[in-house]
């Protein structure tokens, strides 16, 4: 019987798995869809890549995508974000549940799972609301949505402001096994804000959010980690002082973890002069010293995963007055490159392996996901990349139904060259 539709051998290639710190050149055999163990006996059917002068890791993992389905399908179904993914190196993306209607019963969840099976090309593992319709007002059903399969618990797009409810909702989450992440968002302090409060907002005449609205729920949310012993990730943070009270938890043993996103240490509220609503997003773009602050978590160890937000939206939508448009921006296809250019050439905040552990066996572990590692009989995901590839985004080309994106024609350096899921290459350069 032929191996070959599911087995690969990637031959000469930089090998990083961090977590077997596994960091040398040499051979990675992907068999019937499982990585083999070392001294396996390679079919001679076998594709073979070399990888000579490239990096071979384990397939990527964004824990943050906005794949829209169900009901937003002209923004992206899963299927567009899925390619979208594979295109920027990723094996498994996992689904925020802001959808419509939201992800907060076991039958959208089943929805979602099924449509994934049937059409997306790389993994997409759904989260489940906290509350339901994402209100915020009363508890979703967390255990039936454990049992239909959704691998953490999140309001995203939105924030638990009664801390009673967010406290019952960890509690539960525990119960479950359920990491829970959080939009960290004061909607009281942020009020009608729709950039960085400071001067440009000022300058602009924009409604300014000051970054304690995210630093207020970022120390609510470590608060109430400490207290119930459930495991809580704060997203795409923007501020430094969340990145100062999320060190402080860390170090003191609380189950407090955060990401950050390229967009917030690659562009300042400066970026905003030209009211181009491509450039707003929620968190807001922040100051330089928000940016530093952000580098030093990285670097230190507090922030430990990289993440997109991909968040796509139809043109029309942005076409409009900037305190009108709504937040976001795509992210699958060009984080990597961000995140390479920036951390790793530019700032040299971190290297090359503390960026594949922050893509892999980091967000395996919060979520208590069988990936994010090359150990024999792993699942056979592998991202091939070219930490020195120079190349130019073009949105035009993007396999996101949506364009909005402030990195159109941006020169970037590192990218994915090849994306493979259970043995089968789903994308390559």
């Amino acid at each position: 019987m032929s191996t070959s539709s599911n087995s690969i051998l990637f031959k000469n290639g930089r090998v990083i798995d961090p977590a077997n710190r596994r960091d040398a050149i040499g051979d990675v055999l992907i068999l019937n869809g499982r990585v083999a163990s070392e001294g396996a006996v390679v079919p001679p059917d076998v594709e073979r890549v070399d990888c000579t002068g490239l990096v071979v890791t384990p397939g990527l993992i964004d824990l943050h995508v906005h794949l829209r389905e169900p009901g937003q399908s002209a923004k992206e179904t899963i299927a567009t974000g899925a390619r979208a993914a594979a295109a920027g190196g990723f094996t498994t993306v996992v689904c925020m549940p802001n959808t419509t209607p939201s992800i907060d019963s076991a039958s959208v969840v089943a929805w979602v799972v099924e449509k994934a099976r049937a059409e997306a090309c790389v993994r997409v593992l759904p989260t489940g609301a906290l509350s339901k319709g994402i209100a915020g007002e009363e508890m979703a059903p967390i255990g039936a949505l454990k049992k239909a399969g959704v691998v953490a618990l999140t309001d995203d797009g939105r924030c638990i402001q009664n801390h009673e409810l967010m406290r019952r909702a960890l509690e539960y989450a525990k119960m479950f096994g359920l990491t829970v992440m959080d939009h960290c968002q004061d909607y009281s302090l942020v009020g009608r804000g729709v950039m960085h409060e400071g001067y440009w907002s000022t300058v602009l005449g924009l409604p300014g959010w000051p970054a304690a609205g995210e630093e207020l729920i970022v120390q609510r949310n470590a608060m109430l980690a400490e207290l119930t012993g459930t495991p809580i990730h704060c997203q795409h943070l923007s501020a430094a002082g969340s990145v100062r009270l999320l060190r402080e938890a860390r170090q003191r043993g609380v189950p407090l973890s955060g990401e950050i996103c390229p967009h917030h240490i690659a562009l300042t509220d400066a970026s905003l002069q030209g009211y181009d609503t491509n450039f707003k997003m929620n968190p807001p773009l922040r100051s330089q010293e928000h940016i530093e602050a952000l580098l030093e978590g990285v670097a230190d160890g507090t922030i430990t995963i990289l993440a997109s937000d991909h968040a796509p939206h139809c043109s029309f939508e942005k076409e409009v007055e900037f305190d009108q448009a709504p937040f976001g921006i795509l992210g699958l296809e060009t984080e990597l490159g961000l995140f390479l250019d920036i951390l790793v050439h530019k700032r040299k905040a971190i290297d090359l392996n503390r960026l594949v552990e922050m893509y892999t066996i980091n967000p395996a572990r919060l979520l208590g996901l069988d990936l994010g590692t090359l150990s024999p009989n792993a699942p056979g995901d592998v991202t091939v990349l070219d930490p020195g590839l120079e190349w130019t985004v073009d949105r035009e080309a993007s396999f996101s139904l949506s364009r909005n994106t402030p990195f159109h024609g941006w020169e970037l350096k590192g990218r994915a060259v090849r994306t493979v899921v259970e043995g089968r290459s789903v994308w390559s350069l």
